[in-house]
């Protein structure tokens, strides 16, 4: 059971972090950082919702997190396959490197929040 005080928190400060995840995603092939980086932040964010507000709150969302992520390495092949399809070489730079950025960030963010949960659940079984 958390306090008042670290809801409140926690409550101001994540969509403050989700902003800035979406932010280094986004502007990845711009900067350093990219779509690893950006899903490492977002995920803090989601993980900062499960240590707030308890494990229960996310619980129901494990197998949206497993789609995205299985999503997402599906996404990255057939992103690698259309450079074959288009007669270069496997990820040849076709101008999608912003789009690659958001489907790792997407994947990488999924992942460690279902490592986490696993973690939560393996500690703490039911």
């Amino acid at each position: 059971m958390t306090s008042r005080i670290v809801k409140t928190v926690s409550r101001t400060i994540i969509p403050f972090i989700f902003l800035f995840g979406i932010y280094i995603i986004i502007h990845g092939h711009l900067s350093p950082g990219g779509g690893f980086q950006g899903g490492v932040i977002m995920a803090m964010g989601v993980i900062l919702v499960i240590i707030s507000y308890g494990y229960d709150t996310l619980r129901n969302y494990t197998t949206s997190f497993s789609v995205i992520e299985t999503l997402g390495v599906a996404f990255f092949i057939f992103m690698g396959l259309i450079g074959i399809l288009a007669g270069k070489s496997f990820f040849s730079n076709l101008g999608a490197i912003w789009l690659l950025n958001i489907i790792i960030g997407l994947k990488v963010c999924s992942g460690i929040v279902l490592f986490y949960m696993l973690f939560i659940k393996w500690e703490h079984p039911p």
